[in-house]
């Protein structure tokens, strides 16, 4: 096995790099939907995948989410919004989506109909990139808040030595999760440096 002969490199050829170029390949469809619905549809088709065996050819379905949180009473309570509502997201092998295949899907209650409707269109590679990218981010970066604190809003300090007193945000840091926050104590103005968890929404 010499290298002049060009053996070697025909014989370290990887059998999984011979393999991929005979794998089809899958593309992103979006699936319009009534919103507030996408979890149950999103199960309806799951389970119509199941039944069907068509496990080989529609490879994920997903509704895109992000973390998000809200303050109430002091602790934070979690929840999931979803990026893109009235959607639902399915990766498919495009020569294997018969009509058949999309009527089924079209016929499960409160599916409204595939993008291109009969003929559905792939999502653009960077379309579905930047969505997929968007829901990766959201489950590294934990969660985000879904009524940020604004400057200039009024809240109310429910935790620290000023418990019960009301001021008026100066300055937020997102990133800290902290607020600075101008209180009136004896008719003067002052500055309390507190963190998100201390206050809560007057309104």
């Amino acid at each position: 096995m010499t290298e002049d002969n060009g053996k070697p490199l025909e014989d370290n050829t990887p059998e999984e790099d011979q393999a991929s170029d005979n794998k089809p390949e899958c593309r992103w469809y979006s699936l319009r939907v009534i919103s507030g619905k996408e979890r149950k549809i999103k199960e309806r088709i799951e389970l119509e995948i199941d039944r069907s065996k068509w496990g080989g050819f529609i490879t994920q379905v997903l509704v895109p989410t992000e973390k998000v949180y809200k303050i109430r009473s002091g602790k934070k309570v979690i929840s999931e919004r979803n990026i893109l509502p009235g959607y639902i997201l399915i990766e498919a092998i495009p020569a294997q989506l018969s009509g058949e295949i999309i009527q089924t899907i079209a016929n499960i209650p409160n599916v409204i109909h595939f993008l291109g409707k009969n003929n559905p269109i792939p999502m653009r590679e960077s379309e579905a990139n930047r969505m997929l990218g968007k829901v990766d981010e959201s489950q590294e970066a934990g969660e985000a808040m879904i009524e940020p604190f604004i400057v200039g809003e009024t809240v109310k300090i429910i935790d620290g030595p000023f418990s019960e007193f009301v001021g008026d945000i100066q300055e937020v840091n997102e990133e800290k999760k902290k607020l600075k926050v101008i209180v009136k104590i004896f008719g003067r103005g002052t500055e309390v440096e507190l963190n998100f968890m201390q206050v809560e929404k007057t309104s």
